[in-house]
């Protein structure tokens, strides 16, 4: 199966915990604009930052993003 990153699910994470774009991106040592960015779909998190988010907000990575199926590499 292969699969395409969809839609940004940041926003309810953030909601999910209690912050703010602001707090995240403080924490991050980032931009408010950059996490803006990601949540708006305009930008796509590097795996680092995708790593270092989902430890912030006890998730795993793939939870950050919608997953849309492709297809099948059988």
């Amino acid at each position: 199966m292969t699969y395409k990153v969809g839609r940004c699910l940041l926003r309810k994470h953030l909601a999910e915990n209690g912050m703010t774009q602001m707090d995240l991106a403080i924490k991050l040592n980032i931009t408010v604009q950059q996490i803006n960015k990601y949540v708006q779909g305009r930008q796509k998190m590097s795996i680092q930052v995708a790593k270092n988010i989902s430890s912030i907000l006890n998730c795993r990575i793939d939870e950050l993003y919608e997953w849309i199926e492709v297809g099948n590499n059988e």
